[in-house]
This record gives structure tokens, C-alpha cells and sequence, in this order.
């Protein structure tokens, strides 16, 4: 891949660094003036935050926007993603892989610091590490890191603390969720690498997903964005392969591929005793999938939205 992930992300981030009134963000320094960055936590966050956190998990590579949605499957809006690089954006940044763990301190990371940080063999699966002069990640928890952990960032990073940026939000917050349900595409691109699609025939991809009300608490924020994905999102891949190609594949790339497909997230987490590794994980992946093959002109259109599982989950307290 001829891209500097943790470059285009910085770029992308420039309104939460340089302008973090205006989007709802607080921006403080960490130790050797490293930057963290409040996008839900104390700070209020929002729409706009939202999606320009979920621009820098994709590297810059992507534009992500908050679209009217569908009614039929929920009121109100969704979030749209479309990408011309899908697997750099997705997969080498996305992708929320790197599991960040520190005393009293938990969090996902995603981003393109992974490509630079993170000891994932996803990353020699695909080809493709970086070692940047400066590393920008976002991260999933409810509480800002503690000076130790923005150390061992950086290191595993190998980037000086004053060159690493740090973006944090919960996925009970406003910018937390419309980041998650930004995750269409990725989620068909990884269901594609599990199943031994070789991700370089993909050539652009677009999806949305509707935009569940914030939760109360992460849990619930977990469930609900999740359940936006599984049971209402929609993804368009366009693709340069053989049609009995994707005509094999196909069916098994969609959520209702699994057995697990059909209830809310949150009491499938809960029926496995809260372990996430319990569960299938050919679940995770969009509602509907549709390939579009570049060589033939053919399409094809696998899974099945289920608005009602939306309902149960989107509407409860």
C-alpha cells in the first residue's frame, strides 16, 4: 500500500486539534506533551465529532457522513461511509484490533496508529506496516488513559510523546456511536478475510447504517451499535472477480449467515456469559451485502434486514 496512514489521519483530525470549541471536544496534554483528546467523556462531543472520529479510524481515506435514514427501518438518521481504498482504510486502520490494557484502564484502539503499534498478525496477513513520525489512534472507553498507557502507546508506536494523538470517546456518547455505526464496510471487509476473500478485488465500497439513540450506558451502547450493523446495515462492494466466485461466498458473508443472527446483541452477549470470544464470530458483518463485479456487470445481493430486532433494541431504555 503507497499510503501514510498515520499522515492523512492527522490531517482529518485537524478540526478536534485545532479548532475543539467548535466540534465539542477538549483537548489537554498528556505526558511529553502528548495529545489526548475528550471527544464524550467529560466533553460533550456530537454529530460532528462523531464523524470526524470515524474519518481518522479510516485513515482520511474515507468520508463519512450523517444521511437522512430509512424509515422502514428506523426514524431518524444513519451514517454512510464510502471509500476508494477499502483495504487500507478498513482493514490497516479501521479495524479495531490492538486491545489497549493499563492499570484500571481498558480500551479498543483503532486507527492507523495499529499499523504502527500493534503486534496484530492481521497486519502481515495483509502486507502492510508503517513506521511513522507521528502516530494518531483513537480509542473506545469510557475514561481518558492514564499517563502509563499514553507511555506504552508511544513505544510500541516508536514515535516521541509530543508526535502521538490520542482521540477518546465511549460508545455511550453521542461522537462514541455515530464512530461505530461508521464501521459498515469494515465489518463486510473482515467477514471477506475470514472467509479467505482476497480483499485486493475489492475496489471501492460504500454503506450505511441507522444511527441508534445513545444508550445509557456502554453496554447498551455496545448492543445497540452492533445491532445497527447486524440487523440494518447495508453495504455495496464493488469488486473485480468471477461471478461463481461471489456466488459461493456470497451467502456466507451477511450477518444471517450465523446462528447467533436474530436477537439483539445484548442478550446474545448475555447468553454467552459476557464473552465476546463465545460468540460467532461470523455474525459480525452487515445485514446486506451486494457485490457488484467490475468484470461482468453483474450483481449480487445476500441477507435480510430485520427492522423489528431494531425496534427491540433501539427503543428499550
Amino acid at each position: 500500500m503507497e499510503f501514510e496512514l498515520n499522515r492523512t489521519a492527522l490531517a482529518a483530525a485537524a478540526p478536534l486539534i485545532e479548532r475543539p470549541g467548535q466540534v465539542s471536544v477538549k483537548g489537554r496534554f498528556g505526558p511529553g506533551s502528548a495529545t489526548v483528546i475528550d471527544c464524550g467523556i467529560e466533553a460533550p462531543g456530537g454529530l460532528a465529532a462523531g464523524r470526524i472520529l470515524a474519518e481518522v479510524c479510516l485513515a482520511g481515506l474515507a468520508t463519512v457522513q450523517i444521511t437522512p435514514g430509512n424509515d422502514a427501518l428506523w426514524p431518524g438518521p444513519a451514517v454512510a461511509v464510502a471509500t476508494d481504498q477499502p483495504l487500507a482504510a478498513c482493514m490497516a486502520s479501521q479495524y479495531a484490533g490492538w486491545q489497549i490494557k493499563g492499570p484500571k484502564f481498558f480500551a479498543m484502539g483503532s486507527g492507523p496508529m495499529r499499523a504502527a503499534g500493534s503486534s496484530e498478525a492481521l497486519f502481515d496477513e495483509i502486507g502492510f506496516r508503517e513506521r511513522p513520525t507521528a502516530a494518531i489512534g483513537v480509542l473506545e472507553s469510557g475514561r481518558l488513559p492514564p499517563d502509563e498507557t499514553i507511555t506504552q502507546i508511544a513505544a510500541a508506536c516508536q514515535v516521541d510523546l509530543d508526535r502521538l494523538t490520542l482521540l477518546v470517546a465511549p460508545t455511550a456518547s453521542l461522537a462514541g456511536t455515530v464512530q461505530v455505526v461508521a464501521r459498515s464496510v469494515e465489518t463486510a471487509m473482515h467477514k471477506l478475510h475470514t472467509l479467505g476473500f482476497d480483499l485486493k478485488q475489492v475496489v471501492s465500497g460504500f454503506g450505511a447504517a441507522p444511527l441508534p439513540p445513545v444508550a445509557a450506558e456502554d453496554l447498551g451502547g455496545i448492543g445497540r451499535t452492533n445491532d445497527a450493523i447486524l440487523y440494518g446495515g447495508q453495504v455495496t462492494l464493488w469488486v473485480e472477480a468471477e461471478d461463481d466466485q461471489l456466488a459461493d461466498i456470497g451467502p456466507r458473508v451477511p450477518s444471517s449467515a450465523s446462528g447467533d443472527h436474530g436477537r439483539p446483541f445484548r442478550a446474545i452477549f448475555e447468553a454467552y456469559d459476557r464473552d465476546f470470544y463465545k460468540i460467532d464470530p461470523m455474525l459480525f458483518s452487515p445485514a446486506v451485502v451486494v457485490f457488484n463485479n467490475l468484470r461482468t456487470g453483474r450483481s449480487f445481493r445476500f441477507g435480510e434486514l430485520l427492522p423489528a430486532v431494531l425496534q427491540e433494541s433501539f427503543a428499550g431504555g
